[in-house]
Order: C-alpha cells, then sequence, then structure tokens
C-alpha cells in the first residue's frame, strides 16, 4: 500500500509540471534579407599587420612597449643582447669599421682625384708620342734623330744626325704599332679610374664600402625588433630575460586607422553578383547587436581550392567599427543586389 501511495504523488507531481506554461526565450528580431542576395562569412581584419621577430638568437635586454601602445615606423620594440654577448659585439664592431671605411674613402676623394688626373695626363702623352710615332713610319719616308760619335784629337764626340728610312721593315712596324696599342690601353684605363672619382670617391669601392655598411646594419638591426610602420601593439610575447629566436614570434603590430571584412566562402557563382563599390551589411556572430556597413574594396582575381569549391577573397571597407569587435571575429556579410 504504501508502494502504491508514493507513485500516486510522482504521478501527480508530473502531471503537475506538464501543465505549467514554460518560460518563453527573447526572440531577437533582424531583418530579413531579399531572397536573391548573397551572403557569406569573413573575419575582420586592420589595414595591415605584421608578426615579428628576432632574426638573430640571444637574451631579451629590453621591451619597450606594451599591449595597445601606439608605435611609429621605425620605432625600436625590444632588444637581445648584452655586453657579454659576443655575436652582437661581433657585429657591432663590423659596423663601425665599416663606417670607418667609407669615411676614410670619402675624406681621400680629392687626394685620389688630383693623383689620377696626373696619371691621366701623362698617359695620355706617353700615348700621343706612340701614335705620333707609328704615324710617322706608315705615311712614308721616316726620319728620326740619331746620336752618334765621332773622334777628335782622340776624343769621343757626341753628333746628333737625321736619319731618313724610306721604307719601314714589317717586323720594326709591327712592334712599334704593339707598343702603341698597349699605351693606347694603359691610357684608357687611366681614363676609366679617372672617371670613377672625378665627382668624388671612386664609385665602384664606394659602392663595395655602402653594401658591406649596409649588411653590417642589418647585422646589428637583427638583434632588435623595429616597428614596420605606423600603428598599435596587438600582442607581446616576449619578456626580459628570455631566450628569442627567429623561431617564435616576440611583437605584434597592426594598423588600426581602417578595418576591413575578408571573406572566406565566397564562392565562383557568388562572386560574379559582387562588384567594387557595391555596399555590405555586417554582423559580429558575437555580437548581433553591433551592425556596421561596409563597401566592397577589392576583389582577387586569384582564387583558393576548398573542398572542391573555388572561393574568392573579396575585401570590405568597415565604415565605422564598433569598439566592442576584436581583431579576427567572424562576421556574416550581407552584400547589396547588384541592380
Amino acid at each position: 500500500m504504501k508502494k502504491i501511495t508514493i507513485t500516486f504523488f510522482v504521478l501527480v507531481f508530473v502531471l503537475a509540471a506538464c501543465g505549467t506554461p514554460a518560460t518563453e526565450s527573447p526572440v531577437v528580431q533582424s531583418t530579413p534579407a531579399p531572397a536573391n542576395a548573397v551572403i557569406a562569412e569573413g573575419r575582420l581584419v586592420p589595414a595591415q599587420d605584421a608578426t615579428l621577430a628576432f632574426t638573430a638568437r640571444g637574451t631579451v635586454i629590453e621591451v619597450r612597449v606594451k599591449v595597445g601602445d601606439k608605435v611609429k615606423a621605425g620605432d625600436v620594440l625590444a632588444r637581445l643582447g648584452g655586453q657579454s654577448d659576443a655575436a652582437l659585439a661581433a657585429a657591432q664592431l663590423e659596423l663601425v669599421s665599416a663606417q670607418q671605411a667609407v669615411e676614410a674613402l670619402t675624406d681621400a676623394a680629392d687626394i685620389v682625384r688630383a693623383k689620377a688626373w696626373i696619371t691621366l695626363r701623362e698617359a695620355e702623352t706617353i700615348y700621343q708620342d706612340a701614335q705620333d710615332l707609328y704615324d710617322d713610319m706608315t705615311d712614308g719616308d721616316y726620319e728620326y734623330q740619331k746620336v752618334t760619335y765621332v773622334n777628335v784629337r782622340g776624343q769621343r764626340i757626341p753628333t746628333v744626325e737625321t736619319v731618313t728610312v724610306e721604307d719601314v721593315d714589317e717586323e720594326t712596324l709591327e712592334d712599334v704599332r704593339s707598343d702603341m696599342e698597349l699605351k693606347k690601353a694603359l691610357h684608357e684605363e687611366a681614363q676609366r679610374v679617372y672617371d670613377r672619382v672625378k665627382n668624388g670617391p671612386d664609385v665602384d669601392q664606394l659602392a663595395l664600402l655602402k653594401a658591406r655598411l649596409n649588411a653590417a646594419k642589418a647585422n646589428v638591426s637583427a638583434f632588435a625588433i623595429v616597428a614596420p610602420f605606423d600603428g598599435t601593439v596587438m600582442d607581446v610575447n616576449t619578456a626580459l630575460g628570455k631566450q628569442a629566436g627567429p623561431e617564435t614570434w616576440a611583437v605584434k603590430v597592426a594598423d588600426t586607422s581602417a578595418w576591413y571584412v575578408e571573406t572566406n566562402d565566397l564562392t565562383e557563382l557568388e562572386v560574379v553578383k559582387i562588384a567594387v563599390g557595391l555596399k555590405a551589411a555586417l554582423i559580429p556572430d558575437a555580437l548581433e547587436d553591433a551592425q556596421m556597413t561596409g563597401v566592397v574594396e577589392t576583389i582577387s582575381q586569384a582564387f583558393t581550392m576548398q573542398g572542391g569549391d573555388i572561393l574568392y577573397r573579396v575585401k570590405i571597407k568597415v565604415d565605422e567599427v564598433d569598439p566592442r569587435i576584436l581583431w579576427g571575429m567572424t562576421v556574416e556579410i550581407t552584400f547589396d543586389v547588384m541592380e
């Protein structure tokens, strides 16, 4: 009898519960999209972004930024190295040496130019004399001065005698021509040297030294992370005393002066309905009340294939971003219907 009574009360409780009206959940009202509207999904991205890492390896000795800081292009964000870091010391020593080499070449430019001009004038004179000699030998009778000695009262007295040669033999002429060509080559080389230094330091040497200097600067800069553009620090993944290198990112920077939504599922059948300048409604999945608008800025001419579908990336510039929206959030995009 007791068992039957308990069963009865349980049955009455269940029936009473079924008769109680349930509390209704609030329904979010939204404007239905047109039947032929194109709806896609995308993510919110900044105008540009960079994930930065050290290209050298060592211990972090300085972190100058934190999340939310504004930075300018060229600002140093973090540094590696220390007084005991041999790699950094070697890079800094090479940088100083390269700078001194450039300065020395520049300081000596006037002296080098004067010497090159003198050498050029001498080479020009020597070449001209050799050319005149060859021309004289090939133009007909060739006359040249010859010193001879005569005995006068037991003494040898030098005299200058003019010798005329009607036809110079081929062997002599070839020797003279070869000599002329050699002196011509020396003159041309002297001209090239002077041309390199007439307006300042030797352009070839300066180019080599500047390349060395740029390489040295790059080696030193490998121990620092520098902002590539004006922007905002979005995340920091390093700290003082931490070991860091190229394999691990250290700072993320983004240009948040403008925001975009980039699609990731727009198919070939849908993209043909989209055009640059087309307006779009944007609703973040996480914040359905944050309704935004934007305009199509670019349509990629390249495609990606995913699950057998051909997809195209469309970039929509957001007119005004809700401050609650974060980088990377998923956004539903409803494109206006093309007329």
